[in-house]
């Protein structure tokens, strides 16, 4: 089961054991060092696609662009997951992560085209009200995605892996930033 998304995307649940060949390539791959798993064995990702999957509160999904493995998405609930103690979540709170596959061949706006799905899949849900990220500091690349789609970094943090940039985005924040990406068109 899927989900579809504008685009060409879709979501399916990530299943630990059967993506974890694909999902280990992506996240050892140097382009994905802000993962913090450029060292990870299979079994290492196999275990920690396991945890996910055992968490009430974390949630771990493969995207597909067209049918083909794409992307990978995370979803978290703040006051339970990667957060606790770092900020007070509000209610409609939803932490994301997103993982572009790497590519030999990348497309111009693939990558923003991601995040917007993402965005589009967080929002589906009537329940969510703001989502947050917390991407490392040195990460500018997807502070611009952020930025693009209507994040507003509200502080640094130091969370025990990395220092980050807690970030939201309210879901007018992301509507007004799909406008005026429309405009500009």
């Amino acid at each position: 089961m899927s989900t579809p998304l504008p685009g060409g995307f879709t979501v399916r649940p990530l299943d630990p054991l059967s993506d974890a060949e694909l999902v280990h390539s992506w996240v050892t791959h140097p382009k994905a060092a802000f993962w913090l798993m450029p060292d990870a064995k299979l079994q290492d990702v196999e275990r920690e696609y396991m945890a996910i999957a055992a968490h009430p509160h974390h949630h771990a999904f493969v995207g597909l662009h067209h049918g083909e493995p794409a992307f990978l998405m995370e979803h978290y609930h703040p006051a339970y997951v990667e957060l606790v103690g770092l900020y007070e979540p509000l209610p409609g709170d939803v932490g994301m992560h997103f993982l572009v596959a790497p590519t030999d061949t990348p497309v111009h706006g693939f990558t923003r085209a991601v995040i917007t799905a993402v965005m589009e899949e967080l929002f589906a849900d009537p329940a969510t009200e703001r989502v947050v990220v917390e991407p490392d500091i040195r990460n500018t690349a997807v502070h611009a995605l952020n930025a693009a789609v209507g994040f507003e970094i509200a502080e640094r943090i130091a969370k025990p892996e990395k220092d980050a940039y807690l970030s939201f985005c309210t879901r007018e924040q992301f509507r007004t930033a799909r406008a005026r990406e429309a405009a500009a068109r």
